[in-house]
């Protein structure tokens, strides 16, 4: 494969992204302190951080001494208030909106269901006022809003901006959303897997911040994942990396809508989850808080009733999660073997209310089984974003393009 040059243009635009990451990466940080840390040189850096000011995304914030050094430095933050972004999440049971400033913090949120069997026209029209809504209430020009990030269930063709097959969506094939959605809003629209978007969102504004190597487990209606490598998104050959969700658990296990036996997904998804509290339930009489509800009527005991006797300490609630947060702990350590990453988030609104089971399994998991456990111990983080990781991200896409360093388009065509 041929390796692309580059041009001075283009490393002109990358060097200011840099800098710019590197100031929303700080709590203040000087022009020195950039240098610094870029390895650039301080009139390069002193040039770019003048532009920036000048176009008004950056701010001086008061000035600071650092002892034995000469005169104070004056400490550069992101001006958030100079823009702001639209993250959507599309999942097939709720559509979320958010609007955030430059520093990805939410400015005003909303939800809605999805509407149950809906075409892809209904669910752009329901986008749309809901993004109308949400920029309504944030009270956002839209001059300022440099666009809308939307965060769906993969596979993504990001090449056509299309959703190809989401989960739980019948008649769903290669829908246009990026055209479709950018027509509804007449904004510019971003399009990325919803794992990718809430690893986005955690590198832009979560516990991703700053660290170069990280893994982000998405828990949703499916179980996604996103790999942040050296500071970059990491997609692969067909930008659909990291799809933890269909890594092989049991051989034999049950099928998921893939087509694969066995899958994280088809073990440790809410369908799932309720699926074997079911079975449990229907074996047995009695030793469960869920039992009299499930023989009246089994549609009571759905996902959300059972995380809540899970965390009241039912038996058979608590030991269905902690085989799935096992399971989960399983794909864990693949991950951390196969790519070394220093971090492994975990997040989303499908372990809300029951995220220590996860934790617990996940931090066992990875101080006694990775190699690299002989050479440091991986972090694991619950995410400080939680439920709101997709649609936060979903903004963060838009943060993340317009802002951040991108190698992949430093050297091509």
């Amino acid at each position: 494969m041929r390796r692309a040059g580059t041009n001075l243009p283009k490393v002109g635009r990358y060097n200011r992204a840099v800098v710019l990451d590197q100031i929303q990466l700080a709590d203040g940080v000087s022009r020195a302190e950039i240098a610094q840390l870029t390895g650039l040189t301080p009139q390069t850096v002193s040039g770019i951080v003048r532009r920036l000011l000048d176009e008004g995304i950056v701010r001086e914030d008061g000035s600071s001494r650092v002892a034995g050094l000469g005169k104070p430095r004056t400490t550069l933050r992101i001006n958030a208030d100079a823009g702001s972004a639209v993250g959507l999440h599309f999942d097939p049971v709720e559509l979320a909106c958010v609007v955030v400033d430059l520093l990805g913090r939410p400015l005003v949120m909303k939800r809605r269901p999805t509407p149950p069997g809906a075409t892809p026209a209904d669910v752009v029209a329901a986008m749309a006022h809901l993004v109308a809504d949400v920029l309504a209430e944030a009270d956002v020009p839209r001059d300022r809003v440099l666009g809308l990030g939307l965060a769906s269930p993969g596979p993504i063709d990001q090449e056509h901006g299309m959703v190809v097959a989401p989960p739980k969506l019948a008649n769903w094939t290669r829908v246009p959303m990026k055209q479709l959605l950018s027509e509804a809003t007449g904004l510019p629209v971003t399009l990325d897997n919803d794992a990718t978007a809430a690893a986005i969102g955690e590198r832009w504004s979560g516990a991703g911040k700053g660290v170069a190597n990280f893994a982000y487990f998405f828990f949703g209606t499916g179980i996604g994942g996103g790999l942040i490598l050296n500071h970059q998104v990491f997609r692969g050959g067909s930008l659909n990396a990291a799809e933890f969700g269909h890594t092989s658990v049991l051989p034999d296990g049950p099928e998921c809508y893939c087509g694969i036996r066995g899958c994280l997904e088809s073990l440790v998804s809410p369908a799932a989850i309720v699926a074997e509290t079911h079975r449990r339930l229907g074996e047995q009489r009695g030793g469960s808080v869920l039992s009299e509800a499930f023989h009246r009527d089994p549609a009571t005991v759905d996902h959300a009733a059972i995380k809540h006797a899970a965390v009241s300490g039912d038996p058979v609630a608590a030991a269905v999660i902690e085989e799935a947060a096992r399971h989960v702990a399983t794909v864990v350590v693949n991950v951390v073997n196969i790519t070394d990453v220093d971090l492994v988030v975990l997040g989303g609104h499908g372990i809300r209310n029951v995220e220590k089971p996860y934790v617990d399994a996940v931090t066992s998991a990875v101080a006694a089984r990775p190699l690299s456990r002989h050479v440091r111990v991986v972090d694991i983080e619950l995410s400080p974003l939680g439920a709101d990781a997709a649609v936060v991200g979903g903004a963060a896409l838009v943060l993340h393009a317009t802002y951040s360093p991108q190698l992949s388009e430093l050297l091509a065509d």
